[in-house]
């Protein structure tokens, strides 16, 4: 029996574990940086499956390794993120969260458990496969400065470094059983925008009386935008968004200032930076043409995801080899940002895509990601664990 064949046929047999695994952590779900339920959890497996681990990693992250033949040989490394989202959950499924107001709204209870099906699959397989293989429980993807970078500086790619790194995430456009994945740039840096414009309120009657930070506001959100689409290269994709504007006065009341806030994505590093002087340049000198002034504050967020081209080649053809090419798909760009940059920027980086809306074709695990009523098809855990597992113990890390 090959390892391919070994690893799928565990996974089957494992798969209800799995879902047993991500149904606890989904009703128990921990936000940013507070994963210490979630830590516990995730050790205690680790000790069930024999698999020395640190705990406490910046906070609430693991680092796990496992071991197969010749492990001085060769170096990998996976990575899943474990936090969740201030959001209630909708749905009425009876492992619903049992936190009020927190949500495992974007799938990280499913990478969590993913990854811990995958060390599993690969410590029952580790008499056919060369190598160690670093396996990341990453805290606080979901909010700045996330822990990916923590987790980077306090070294957990060092001593020996890694030839690369994987990770996966779930994606309700594609159904269980499927996975998609793109070479290059793939993903944006995600940066803040915090805006205070200052003017001076009084009666909406007597608008010469005042400084109007509400009209200053509605010109700088307009202003800002043509640098988006005057001053940008048309071959480097770029958002620019304003999500929150609150102003607090009346219908008969201007108010003394107006808070906004927004995001700017970006895939071009260069772009990105010099789209940040464009941004403040412009804000500062719109306000002060109506008579205001703002306290500006552009918070760096995460770098932009570049799957490293060679690694993610070898990551399509393993996932060709273990899923059969038609469950294979090639993705577009995306806007949205995921710190899982950090890593990629460390060593070479793939970062590929898990398909978890109803495999029948139905509409469970069809809502979006950072909703309420986010699901997932749980067939998807068997393609997650399995696959991860077998790139690990497969994929060729010389990138020449």
């Amino acid at each position: 029996m090959t390892l391919r064949d070994r690893i799928q046929k565990r996974a089957a047999q494992q798969a209800p574990n799995y879902v047993a695994w991500r149904r606890h952590l989904h009703q128990h779900p921990e936000l940013s940086f507070e994963e210490h339920q979630t830590m516990a959890y995730v050790s205690a497996r680790l000790t069930q499956l024999g698999v020395p681990h640190q705990t406490g990693v910046t906070g609430t992250g693991i680092v796990a390794t496992v071991e197969g033949m010749d492990p001085s040989s060769r170096l990998c490394a996976l990575r899943a993120d474990m936090d969740a989202l201030p959001i209630q959950e909708a749905n009425h499924v009876s492992y619903a969260s049992q936190v009020p107001g927190v949500m495992h709204a974007c799938g990280h209870d499913v990478h969590t458990a993913s990854l811990l099906g995958a060390i599993d699959l690969l410590t029952a397989t580790r008499d056919a496969w060369f190598g160690t293989v670093r396996c990341i429980f990453q805290p606080g993807e979901e909010r700045l400065p996330g822990g990916a970078k923590a987790m980077v500086e306090a070294g957990v790619l060092t001593n020996p470094i890694p030839t690369h790194i994987l990770g996966q995430h779930v994606y309700p456009q594609l159904p269980a059983g499927h996975v998609g994945m793109r070479q290059g740039a793939y993903m944006a840096s995600a940066d803040e925008i915090h805006l205070t414009v200052h003017g001076k309120g009084g009666h909406a009657a007597l608008p010469d009386a005042c400084v109007d930070a509400v009209l200053a506001t509605a010109h700088i959100l307009v202003a800002v935008q043509q640098i988006i689409s005057r001053k940008r290269h048309p071959g480097h994709p770029s958002v620019l968004s304003f999500g929150r504007v609150e102003a607090l006065g009346a219908t008969n009341i201007l108010p003394h200032s107006v808070e906004v806030k927004g995001t700017f994505r970006a895939l071009d590093e260069s772009w990105r930076l010099a789209a940040h002087d464009m941004i403040r340049n412009t804000i500062e000198h719109t306000a002060a043409a109506h008579g205001c002034s703002v306290d500006l504050d552009i918070r760096m967020g995460y770098p932009s995801v570049h799957n490293h081209e060679a690694l993610t080649k070898n990551m399509r053809d393993v996932a060709v080899e273990y899923l059969g090419e038609h469950r294979v798909h090639d993705l577009d760009i995306r806007m949205t940002g995921e710190d899982f940059s950090h890593f990629a920027n460390a060593v070479p980086g793939c970062f590929y895509r898990l398909g978890t809306a109803d495999a029948e074709g139905g509409t469970h695990g069809t809502h979006g990601l950072h909703t309420p009523q986010f699901d997932v098809d749980e067939r998807a855990l068997e393609t997650g664990a399995g696959l991860m597992a077998y790139a690990a113990a497969t994929l060729n890390g010389q990138l020449d």
